[in-house]
Protein backbone atom coordinates (compact mmCIF):
# COMPACT_ATOMS: atom_id res chain seq x y z
CA UNK A 1 0.00 0.00 0.00
CA UNK A 2 1.39 3.13 -0.88
CA UNK A 3 4.37 4.46 -3.04
CA UNK A 4 7.33 2.03 -2.64
CA UNK A 5 10.89 1.47 -3.97
CA UNK A 6 12.85 -1.94 -4.13
CA UNK A 7 16.39 -1.72 -3.74
CA UNK A 8 18.75 -5.05 -2.68
CA UNK A 9 15.88 -7.56 -1.26
CA UNK A 10 15.00 -4.25 0.38
CA UNK A 11 11.59 -2.15 0.29
CA UNK A 12 11.56 1.63 1.05
CA UNK A 13 8.64 3.36 1.58
CA UNK A 14 7.84 7.13 1.25
CA UNK A 15 5.68 7.08 4.31
CA UNK A 16 8.37 5.88 6.84
CA UNK A 17 10.88 8.40 4.63
CA UNK A 18 8.12 11.17 5.30
CA UNK A 19 8.35 10.29 8.96
CA UNK A 20 11.82 9.89 9.22
CA UNK A 21 12.65 13.23 7.42
CA UNK A 22 9.99 14.84 9.86
CA UNK A 23 12.01 13.40 13.17
CA UNK A 24 15.45 14.01 11.87
CA UNK A 25 14.13 17.62 11.27
CA UNK A 26 12.61 18.21 14.41
CA UNK A 27 15.17 16.58 16.28
CA UNK A 28 17.52 19.49 14.46
CA UNK A 29 14.88 22.56 15.45
CA UNK A 30 15.04 21.03 19.09
CA UNK A 31 19.13 20.43 19.69
CA UNK A 32 19.54 24.55 18.34
CA UNK A 33 16.97 25.65 21.15
CA UNK A 34 17.59 23.62 23.89
CA UNK A 35 21.77 24.97 22.93
CA UNK A 36 19.90 28.75 22.98
CA UNK A 37 18.97 27.88 26.51
CA UNK A 38 22.75 26.46 27.69
CA UNK A 39 21.99 22.74 27.15
CA UNK A 40 24.79 20.62 26.07
CA UNK A 41 24.82 20.47 21.90
CA UNK A 42 22.73 16.56 20.95
CA UNK A 43 21.84 15.83 24.80
CA UNK A 44 18.10 15.25 22.90
CA UNK A 45 19.82 12.23 21.19
CA UNK A 46 19.80 10.77 24.81
CA UNK A 47 16.29 11.83 25.06
CA UNK A 48 15.21 10.49 21.57
CA UNK A 49 16.38 7.09 22.71
CA UNK A 50 12.97 6.59 24.83
CA UNK A 51 10.82 9.65 23.69
CA UNK A 52 10.50 8.45 19.52
CA UNK A 53 10.10 4.33 20.04
CA UNK A 54 7.51 5.39 22.87
CA UNK A 55 6.01 7.44 20.77
CA UNK A 56 5.68 5.61 18.12
CA UNK A 57 3.90 2.75 20.14
CA UNK A 58 1.61 4.88 21.57
CA UNK A 59 0.53 6.49 17.87
CA UNK A 60 0.01 3.28 16.52
CA UNK A 61 -1.84 1.80 19.56
CA UNK A 62 -3.79 4.84 19.22
CA UNK A 63 -4.61 4.84 15.58
CA UNK A 64 -5.72 0.62 15.75
CA UNK A 65 -8.02 1.70 18.97
CA UNK A 66 -9.46 4.36 16.93
CA UNK A 67 -9.64 2.19 13.72
CA UNK A 68 -10.45 -1.04 14.86
CA UNK A 69 -12.69 -2.59 11.74
CA UNK A 70 -9.14 -2.33 9.63
CA UNK A 71 -7.62 -4.43 11.96
CA UNK A 72 -9.94 -6.71 13.66
CA UNK A 73 -12.61 -7.81 11.21
CA UNK A 74 -11.97 -10.78 9.45
CA UNK A 75 -8.48 -8.97 8.83
CA UNK A 76 -4.91 -10.59 9.33
CA UNK A 77 -4.31 -9.14 12.52
CA UNK A 78 -0.71 -9.17 12.05
CA UNK A 79 -1.52 -5.82 10.04
CA UNK A 80 -1.47 -3.90 13.11
CA UNK A 81 1.91 -4.06 13.23
CA UNK A 82 2.66 -3.10 9.38
CA UNK A 83 3.47 0.73 10.24
CA UNK A 84 4.66 1.53 6.77
CA UNK A 85 1.30 1.06 5.54
CA UNK A 86 0.33 4.25 7.44
CA UNK A 87 -1.54 4.84 11.10
CA UNK A 88 0.41 6.67 13.58
CA UNK A 89 -1.86 8.89 15.62
CA UNK A 90 -0.28 12.14 16.85
CA UNK A 91 -2.26 11.74 20.28
CA UNK A 92 -1.31 8.66 20.97
CA UNK A 93 2.60 9.55 20.20
CA UNK A 94 2.17 12.63 22.34
CA UNK A 95 0.87 10.82 24.90
CA UNK A 96 3.53 8.06 25.54
CA UNK A 97 6.15 10.17 23.57
CA UNK A 98 6.02 12.78 26.70
CA UNK A 99 6.34 9.67 28.88
CA UNK A 100 9.29 8.68 27.49
CA UNK A 101 10.75 12.38 26.89
CA UNK A 102 10.09 12.48 31.15
CA UNK A 103 12.43 9.36 31.44
CA UNK A 104 14.88 10.99 29.40
CA UNK A 105 15.08 14.06 31.36
CA UNK A 106 15.19 12.40 34.57
CA UNK A 107 17.80 10.75 33.67
CA UNK A 108 19.77 13.70 31.85
CA UNK A 109 18.68 16.24 34.46
CA UNK A 110 16.76 18.58 31.77
CA UNK A 111 14.06 20.34 33.12
CA UNK A 112 10.86 18.81 31.51
CA UNK A 113 9.24 21.98 30.82
CA UNK A 114 12.53 23.46 29.16
CA UNK A 115 12.04 19.87 27.02
CA UNK A 116 8.15 20.87 25.98
CA UNK A 117 8.96 24.52 24.93
CA UNK A 118 11.92 23.69 23.19
CA UNK A 119 10.21 20.47 21.26
CA UNK A 120 7.44 22.54 20.30
CA UNK A 121 8.15 24.23 16.78
CA UNK A 122 10.58 21.02 15.76
CA UNK A 123 7.49 18.90 17.08
CA UNK A 124 4.50 20.41 14.82
CA UNK A 125 7.19 20.84 11.57
CA UNK A 126 7.79 16.85 12.12
CA UNK A 127 4.22 16.51 11.72
CA UNK A 128 4.19 18.90 8.84
CA UNK A 129 6.39 16.77 6.74
CA UNK A 130 5.08 13.20 7.76
CA UNK A 131 1.46 14.04 6.54
CA UNK A 132 3.21 13.83 3.13
CA UNK A 133 2.98 10.38 3.68
CA UNK A 134 -0.29 10.53 3.40
CA UNK A 135 -0.14 11.92 0.12
CA UNK A 136 1.91 8.88 -1.00
CA UNK A 137 -0.41 6.34 0.52
CA UNK A 138 -3.78 8.31 -0.77
CA UNK A 139 -5.33 8.18 3.12
CA UNK A 140 -7.07 10.05 5.31
CA UNK A 141 -8.79 12.66 2.58
CA UNK A 142 -11.63 14.77 2.80
CA UNK A 143 -15.27 14.87 0.70
CA UNK A 144 -15.08 15.40 -2.56
CA UNK A 145 -13.96 18.87 -4.05
CA UNK A 146 -14.23 20.97 -7.50
CA UNK A 147 -11.46 23.09 -5.98
CA UNK A 148 -8.69 23.58 -8.11
CA UNK A 149 -6.71 21.56 -5.83
CA UNK A 150 -8.32 18.61 -5.30
CA UNK A 151 -6.77 15.75 -4.81
CA UNK A 152 -7.06 12.67 -7.59
CA UNK A 153 -7.62 9.09 -5.75
CA UNK A 154 -6.90 5.71 -7.14
CA UNK A 155 -10.49 4.32 -8.02
CA UNK A 156 -8.72 0.76 -7.17
CA UNK A 157 -7.89 2.37 -3.53
CA UNK A 158 -9.76 0.69 -0.98
CA UNK A 159 -10.82 4.07 0.80
CA UNK A 160 -12.34 5.48 -2.51
CA UNK A 161 -16.10 6.33 -1.62
CA UNK A 162 -18.66 4.17 -3.24
CA UNK A 163 -20.84 5.73 -6.29
CA UNK A 164 -18.69 8.15 -6.84
CA UNK A 165 -17.92 8.56 -10.32
CA UNK A 166 -14.20 7.85 -11.04
CA UNK A 167 -11.62 11.24 -11.67
CA UNK A 168 -13.65 12.95 -8.71
CA UNK A 169 -11.41 15.43 -6.50
CA UNK A 170 -11.49 15.40 -2.81
CA UNK A 171 -9.48 17.50 -0.34
CA UNK A 172 -6.21 17.31 -0.07
CA UNK A 173 -6.63 17.30 3.97
CA UNK A 174 -3.19 16.70 4.61
CA UNK A 175 -1.52 19.64 2.83
CA UNK A 176 -4.89 21.32 4.91
CA UNK A 177 -2.78 19.85 8.13
CA UNK A 178 0.39 20.56 6.63
CA UNK A 179 0.17 23.88 6.31
CA UNK A 180 -1.56 24.78 9.33
CA UNK A 181 1.31 23.42 11.01
CA UNK A 182 3.71 25.38 9.30
CA UNK A 183 1.97 28.44 10.07
CA UNK A 184 1.45 27.19 14.30
CA UNK A 185 5.55 26.66 13.92
CA UNK A 186 6.10 30.40 13.13
CA UNK A 187 3.18 31.34 15.98
CA UNK A 188 4.84 28.91 18.28
CA UNK A 189 8.54 30.67 17.82
CA UNK A 190 6.94 34.52 17.36
CA UNK A 191 4.86 33.81 20.70
CA UNK A 192 7.88 32.20 22.68
CA UNK A 193 10.03 35.32 21.83
CA UNK A 194 7.72 38.05 21.81
CA UNK A 195 5.96 37.09 25.50
CA UNK A 196 9.19 34.90 26.87
CA UNK A 197 7.18 31.89 27.00
CA UNK A 198 9.02 29.29 29.48
CA UNK A 199 7.39 26.59 32.16
CA UNK A 200 5.80 24.78 29.45
CA UNK A 201 3.78 27.62 28.29
CA UNK A 202 5.38 27.15 24.80
CA UNK A 203 4.11 24.00 24.67
CA UNK A 204 0.77 24.90 25.74
CA UNK A 205 0.33 26.89 22.35
CA UNK A 206 1.29 24.09 20.34
CA UNK A 207 -1.43 22.04 22.28
CA UNK A 208 -3.87 24.71 21.88
CA UNK A 209 -2.95 25.88 17.94
CA UNK A 210 -2.66 21.88 17.06
CA UNK A 211 -5.89 21.22 18.67
CA UNK A 212 -7.99 24.30 17.02
CA UNK A 213 -6.67 23.18 13.44
CA UNK A 214 -6.89 19.38 13.92
CA UNK A 215 -11.22 19.79 15.05
CA UNK A 216 -11.41 21.63 11.33
CA UNK A 217 -9.99 19.38 9.43
CA UNK A 218 -11.60 16.49 11.21
CA UNK A 219 -14.77 17.65 10.60
CA UNK A 220 -14.22 17.04 6.32
CA UNK A 221 -12.47 13.74 6.61
CA UNK A 222 -13.77 10.66 4.82
CA UNK A 223 -11.98 7.84 6.67
CA UNK A 224 -13.82 5.45 9.29
CA UNK A 225 -13.05 6.31 12.91
CA UNK A 226 -14.68 5.37 16.17
CA UNK A 227 -17.25 7.93 17.15
CA UNK A 228 -18.24 8.81 21.22
CA UNK A 229 -21.71 10.43 21.52
CA UNK A 230 -21.72 10.65 18.24
CA UNK A 231 -18.89 12.73 17.49
CA UNK A 232 -15.02 11.40 16.26
CA UNK A 233 -12.67 10.39 18.66
CA UNK A 234 -10.07 12.37 17.43
CA UNK A 235 -12.13 15.25 17.49
CA UNK A 236 -12.65 14.58 21.24
CA UNK A 237 -8.58 14.34 21.75
CA UNK A 238 -8.44 17.28 19.77
CA UNK A 239 -10.36 19.10 22.27
CA UNK A 240 -9.02 17.34 25.18
CA UNK A 241 -5.34 18.91 23.77
CA UNK A 242 -6.65 22.62 23.35
CA UNK A 243 -7.90 22.46 27.19
CA UNK A 244 -4.90 20.99 28.55
CA UNK A 245 -2.87 23.59 26.53
CA UNK A 246 -5.32 26.42 27.69
CA UNK A 247 -5.00 24.80 31.84
CA UNK A 248 -0.66 24.89 31.35
CA UNK A 249 -0.57 27.77 30.19
CA UNK A 250 -2.24 30.14 32.98
CA UNK A 251 -1.40 27.56 35.68
CA UNK A 252 2.15 27.94 34.90
CA UNK A 253 2.02 31.50 34.48
CA UNK A 254 0.80 31.88 37.54
CA UNK A 255 2.97 29.21 39.60
CA UNK A 256 5.97 29.95 37.52
CA UNK A 257 5.78 33.88 36.52
CA UNK A 258 9.76 34.86 36.07
CA UNK A 259 12.10 32.74 33.78
CA UNK A 260 13.31 30.17 34.21
CA UNK A 261 17.29 29.65 35.53
CA UNK A 262 18.42 26.92 34.01
CA UNK A 263 17.72 24.20 31.43
CA UNK A 264 18.74 21.58 34.29
CA UNK A 265 16.72 20.56 37.22
CA UNK A 266 18.70 21.93 40.18
CA UNK A 267 21.46 20.27 41.44
CA UNK A 268 22.41 19.08 37.71
CA UNK A 269 24.74 20.80 34.82
CA UNK A 270 26.16 20.10 31.54
CA UNK A 271 28.97 17.27 30.56
CA UNK A 272 31.14 20.61 29.62
CA UNK A 273 30.29 22.12 33.07
CA UNK A 274 30.91 18.90 35.65
CA UNK A 275 33.21 19.74 38.82
CA UNK A 276 31.99 23.78 38.44
CA UNK A 277 29.35 24.29 41.64
CA UNK A 278 26.02 24.87 40.58
CA UNK A 279 23.71 27.38 42.22
CA UNK A 280 20.49 27.15 40.66
CA UNK A 281 19.07 29.95 41.98
CA UNK A 282 15.64 30.94 40.97
CA UNK A 283 15.35 34.69 41.58
CA UNK A 284 17.23 37.40 41.04
CA UNK A 285 17.18 38.38 44.56
CA UNK A 286 18.79 35.21 45.37
CA UNK A 287 21.22 35.49 42.94
CA UNK A 288 21.84 39.14 44.07
CA UNK A 289 22.00 37.93 47.47
CA UNK A 290 24.41 35.50 46.60
CA UNK A 291 26.77 37.79 44.84
CA UNK A 292 26.05 40.23 47.90
CA UNK A 293 27.65 37.76 50.00
CA UNK A 294 30.56 36.44 48.31
CA UNK A 295 31.64 40.56 47.81
CA UNK A 296 31.12 40.40 51.89
CA UNK A 297 33.31 37.17 52.59
CA UNK A 298 36.00 38.67 49.89
CA UNK A 299 36.14 42.05 52.13
CA UNK A 300 36.68 40.34 54.80
CA UNK A 301 39.49 38.09 54.10
CA UNK A 302 41.03 40.29 51.77
CA UNK A 303 44.18 42.24 52.88
CA UNK A 304 44.54 45.84 52.40
CA UNK A 305 46.20 47.83 49.79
Amino acid sequence: MGASWATFNLTIHAYALCILLGILIGLVVTNRRLVGRGVESWLILDIALFAIPLGIVGGRAYHVVTHPADYFAGQDIARVFYVWEGGLAIFGALILGAVGGWIGCRISGLRFTTLLDAIAPGLIIAQAIGRFGNYFNQELFGGPTDLPWGLQIDLLNPAFPLGLPPGTLFHPTFLYEALWNLLGAVIIIWSGRRFTLQWGRNFAVYLVWYGIGRVAIETIRLDPSESFLGVRVNVWGAVAAVALGVAIFFVQGRRHPGFEPSGYRPGYVSASEKGLESGDTYTVGELAGEAESAMSRSGATSPSR
